[in-house]
């Protein structure tokens, strides 16, 4: 117990032990949001998560077990005038425990590997895809001209972050854990000042990842995701291509 500077007794604030959380499917992949769209305030116990989609908000809502109520949406500039949403998590345990793991304020440029379990990692993977990622699909019928079968269903699936050295660390627990690599490369748009990194991955190994993340109906996702890629796989798989077969000379020479 201390005291005011008028004589008055005061209780010390009692600082909140550090918490341990278990990993889990759902934990995992909030994690991921949070390292796409989240950012740790310097307060020491805030923890913001923006986004345009309001599914985004609802998905890490759900799999953090909070209720804490959405902002009024407004519309931000740096978004193309597109309305967002903005949920704010007041939680010091689970902000240090974030920390932890290898979150940080102001993350951006600088955020390195994030201590997730191999065995959550898939979770995480496809919560990194629902934040900043994306899937592409389309019908490639550019030989058309030669052939009227030679139309192909094209897909692949990007990874996006400010940072190389996420990305870099991304790339090798991926090959690690399903022997693909994917191709990391970097952009600079015309206004910006910073390079943007992105992870993709081509047909064959899109085709591996997409099953691999989509591994069970009642894990967390984003619904029109997760019907995107369940649609390229689905066309994908429905093409009969035809098998080569070799022709073998019957004729003998003697």
């Amino acid at each position: 117990m201390g005291s005011t500077p008028t004589g008055g007794n005061f209780m010390a604030k009692t600082r909140l032990p550090d918490k341990e959380y278990v990993w889990s499917p759902e934990l995992a992949y909030a994690v991921g949001l949070l390292v796409t769209d989240g950012c740790l305030s310097n307060d020491g116990r805030h923890i913001i998560f923006r986004s345009c989609d309001i599914d985004q908000i609802e998905a890490l809502r759900l799999c953090l077990h909070i209720q804490t109520t959405i902002e009024s949406p407004r519309y931000e500039v740096e978004h193309g005038q597109r309305v967002c949403y903005r949920l704010q998590i007041g939680d010091v345990q689970l902000y240090r425990w974030l920390l932890r793991i290898g979150l940080f304020p102001k993350k951006s440029y600088t955020i390195g590997p994030i201590a997730v379990p191999d065995e959550f990692f898939r979770d995480f993977l496809r919560g990194h895809l629902d934040g900043d990622g994306m899937i592409v699909t389309y019908r490639d019928s550019y030989n058309v001209f030669k052939n009227s079968a030679y139309i192909y269903t094209r897909l692949f699936v990007r990874f996006i972050s400010a940072s190389e050295h996420h990305m870099v660390w991304m790339r090798s627990v991926i090959t690690r854990l399903l022997q693909i690599k994917g191709d990391l490369s970097s952009s600079r748009g015309p206004k910006s000042t910073v390079p943007l990194w992105s992870l993709k991955f081509m047909k064959r190994e899109s085709i591996k990842l997409l099953d691999w993340i989509y591994y069970d109906p009642y894990i967390p996702y984003l619904e029109r995701k997760r019907k995107k890629a369940e649609g390229a796989l689905n066309a994908i798989k429905k093409i009969n291509r035809k098998p080569y077969t070799k022709k073998i000379s019957t004729q003998t020479t003697f």
